[in-house]
């Protein structure tokens, strides 16, 4: 169980700053004990020199992102006004530029190249842009990928992303500031599906036009056991054939359909743009970053937009489209395997 909010605020937040002071005062002592551990191992493998240098960008960041919010909150009336558009597009632009400063300091120091195939857009296509709702559909492989998927919604296409999370990422004090004055949902772990779905249809059915919101059917990382999970559920429940669909499935998860038709019942004026990526797969958990961590990395992403207009309205009919779009996803996947330096 998660903290109260108000010790969160007044333990975890005070708590970054300082260890930011610290880390930034001994990081000349951090980065020769690094390097002098990483000198028997050879050169893929001395990664302990970037990730020292990333967290303490990232606590750098994390605090002056903590002290905009305290200023956000001072403008907003101490917290009377925070609802108001003004101030909640105050927050979505301090987001925009911590992930955006996150996003260059991760490209330099772990060589990141990030390639997006993305459809031409007619003019038809450049004036709907900002014209209705999206939600986005988006294989689930790590903390990176929604990192990334967030910054290009914000940065690149003007969106304001609205997202169901995990609640203990409210211990991250900056993300539990903002994210918590914007219309997002942070679930408990124990939550029951009719909860989930429930935070779903709120998001969706408040979007305006620059809205998009953001949902990961596979209800959680790829891993190889989870994969034959998803499968065995289905079984399980007598749905033999989107189990074997879910056998074909190399890279990816069976889809959990319940929440994407949510949204789109709770919205029927979206679009639905679907997103398949590779590149970051096997960065899941601290210790893939430490074992794992490339030299240089290739994140390749491809996105394609359904219009409102074609999107199935009966349950079946979206239940063996989701699962058609699943299809294309693992077969780019399969064909766009990134190449980078191993690790070891």
């Amino acid at each position: 169980m998660l903290p109260p909010r108000i010790i969160r605020r007044l333990i975890l937040a005070p708590l970054v700053i300082v260890l930011t002071v610290v880390a930034v005062i001994t990081l000349p002592l951090w980065l020769l004990v690094v390097a002098a551990a990483s000198l028997h191992l050879p050169p893929p493998q001395r990664r302990g020199t970037r990730l020292v240098w990333f967290a303490v960008a990232w606590l750098a960041l994390e605090s002056m992102a903590l002290f905009a919010c305290l200023g956000l909150w001072v403008a907003s009336g101490f917290g009377g006004w925070l609802h108001r558009d003004e101030h909640q597009e105050r927050h979505y632009a301090l987001i925009r530029w911590f992930l955006s400063k996150v996003y260059g300091v991760a490209v330099r120091i772990f060589r990141l190249s990030v390639e997006i195939d993305e459809p031409t857009p007619t003019s038809d296509e450049l004036s709907r842009r900002l014209t209705r709702p999206v939600i986005v559909l988006s294989r689930h492989a790590g903390p990176g990928d929604s990192f990334l998927l967030v910054h290009h919604l914000l940065a690149r296409y003007g969106r304001r992303p609205r997202i169901v999370m995990k609640a203990a990422l409210q211990l991250d004090p900056s993300l539990d500031v903002v994210i918590n004055r914007l219309p997002n949902a942070f679930v408990p772990r124990k939550t029951s599906e009719s909860g989930v779905l429930g935070e779903i249809r709120r998001l969706a059915s408040g979007m305006d036009a620059d809205d998009a919101l953001v949902i990961f059917p596979e209800g959680g990382n790829f891993t190889p056991r989870r994969r034959w999970r998803a499968i065995l559920r289905l079984e399980r429940k007598g749905l033999s054939e989107e189990a074997a669909r879910a056998r074909g499935l190399e890279h990816l998860m069976a889809p959990r359909p319940n929440g994407a038709i949510a949204a789109i019942e709770a919205c029927p004026e979206a679009d639905v743009i679907f997103v398949a990526h590779t590149g970051l797969d096997d960065l899941v958990t601290l210790g893939d970053v430490w074992h794992r961590l490339p030299m240089s990395a290739e994140i390749k992403a491809k996105w394609w937009r359904v219009q409102a207009a074609e999107v199935p309205r009966d349950r079946e009919s979206q239940i063996r489209w989701l699962f058609d779009q699943w299809e294309e996803i693992d077969a780019w996947i399969t064909a766009n395997q990134p190449t980078s330096i191993p690790a070891s």
